[in-house]
C-alpha cells in the first residue's frame, strides 16, 4: 500500500516506517526538515517535506496515498503551542485527508484520554478521537501510554550515572511498551478489517511503578539508585510558574501530564481483543523487564569494550 507516515523522525514515527517498510508498503514519510530524515530515505522511505501548520504542503504530501498513519505530536523544542501543532494541525491534516479522498487514517491516541481533559495534550488526543468517530473516515484508534524508550532517560541512565532519579511522589502502574512493538500494532492494521472503524488500547503486558522501574536498573546495572520525589504541590507550582511566561507554555502543558503518570491510578487495559483484532502473538511482545536487561547488558559491555581499549593506549606508551 502507498503509506504516508506523519511523525516519521520520532522515536515511534521511525519504528512504523521501519516496520511498514518490511512488511512490503511504500512508505513516503512527511517531515519539516528533510536533511534530519536522511536515515528514512537510506532505509527506502521516500521524504517530502510538510509541515501541519501549512496546509498546502500536506495537499503534496498526500498526493497519490492509500493511507496516513499520524504518529505525530509536540516536541520540547518546538515554538509552537501544543494546542496549534496537537489540534490545528490535526484538524489541517484530516481536512487535507478529506480533500484528496485518503479515508484510511492510523492515529495514535492515549489511553484514558476521556479521563484526564484538563490536560492540554489528553484533552487533544480525546478531541481528536471524537472527530475520527464523528466522521466517514476508515479509523484506527490505538490508545498507548508510556513507551519504554522514555525509561531509558528518565530512569535507567541516570541509575547508571550515579545521579537523581526524579519520580512522581504518587505510586501510578504503567504498562510501557516498547515503541517497535507498537509500530507492529500500527502496521498490522493496514491489513485488518477487523481493525476498522475501531479504538483499541495497545499497551504493554505489565504495569511497572516508578518503584519497581529502579529496582529493574538496580538489578541490570549493579548500581544503587538516588530517589528524589516530587509532591504533587510542587509540579503544581512549577507549572503555575511556567504558564506566567509565555515562551514557557510548552512547558506547563508538559509539567499538567504528571496527572496522568502521577496520579496514582493504573495505566494499563486488557489486550486480549486488541491482540486477535490486529493478529499479532502477545508472547513476541517485549516485556519490560527484558528490554532493560538487553539496554544494560548491550551498554555495560560496550564500556568494558572502552575500558579495556583504554587500557592498551595506556600500555603501549609505557617505555618497557
Amino acid at each position: 500500500m502507498q503509506v504516508l507516515v506523519i511523525g516519521g523522525t520520532g522515536a515511534l514515527g521511525r519504528q512504523i516506517a521501519r516496520h511498514g517498510l518490511d512488511a512490503g508498503h511504500q512508505v513516503r514519510c512527511m517531515v519539516r526538515s528533510p536533511r534530519k530524515a536522511a536515515f528514512l530515505q537510506e532505509w527506502g522511505c521516500e521524504l517530502t517535506r510538510g509541515d501541519l501548520l501549512e496546509p498546502a504542503s500536506l495537499d503534496y504530501a498526500l498526493e497519490g496515498q492509500e493511507v496516513v498513519i499520524d504518529a505525530a505530536t509536540t516536541r520540547p523544542t518546538d515554538e509552537a503551542s501544543i494546542y496549534q501543532i496537537d489540534w490545528q494541525g490535526k484538524l489541517n491534516l484530516l481536512n487535507a485527508c478529506e480533500q484528496n479522498g485518503v479515508k484510511r487514517f492510523i492515529f495514535v491516541s492515549l489511553l484514558d484520554a476521556e479521563k484526564h481533559r484538563n490536560v492540554p495534550l489528553m484533552d487533544i488526543k480525546y478531541c481528536t478521537e471524537q472527530l475520527l468517530l464523528a466522521s466517514d473516515f476508515d479509523y484506527t484508534i490505538l490508545r498507548c501510554v508510556a513507551f519504554m524508550q522514555g525509561v531509558i532517560g528518565q530512569f535507567a541512565i541516570p541509575v547508571l550515572e550515579s545521579q537523581t532519579v526524579w519520580v512522581s511522589g504518587t505510586p501510578t502502574p504503567i504498562a510501557y511498551m516498547n515503541t517497535q512493538d507498537v509500530a507492529r500494532f500500527a502496521v498490522a492494521s493496514l491489513e485488518r478489517p477487523e481493525t476498522s472503524r475501531q479504538a483499541l488500547p495497545v499497551v504493554g503486558p505489565r504495569a511497572w511503578t516508578t518503584s519497581e522501574v529502579t529496582q529493574l536498573c538496580e538489578k541490570f546495572s549493579g548500581r544503587t539508585a538516588r530517589i528524589f520525589r516530587v509532591q504533587p504541590v510542587l509540579i503544581g507550582l512549577m507549572r503555575g510558574v511556567a504558564n506566567f511566561f509565555e515562551a514557557s507554555l510548552n512547558v506547563a502543558d508538559r509539567l499538567a501530564f504528571d496527572a496522568v503518570t502521577g496520579g496514582g491510578v493504573t495505566l494499563s487495559a486488557p489486550m486480549e481483543d486488541s491482540y486477535n483484532s490486529f493478529g499479532l502473538d502477545p508472547g513476541e511482545t517485549t516485556g519490560l523487564e527484558a528490554y532493560l536487561q538487553e539496554y544494560y547488558s548491550t551498554i555495560l559491555r560496550r564500556l568494558r569494550e572502552l575500558d579495556a581499549d583504554l587500557d592498551k593506549d595506556a600500555k603501549k606508551k609505557l617505555p618497557f
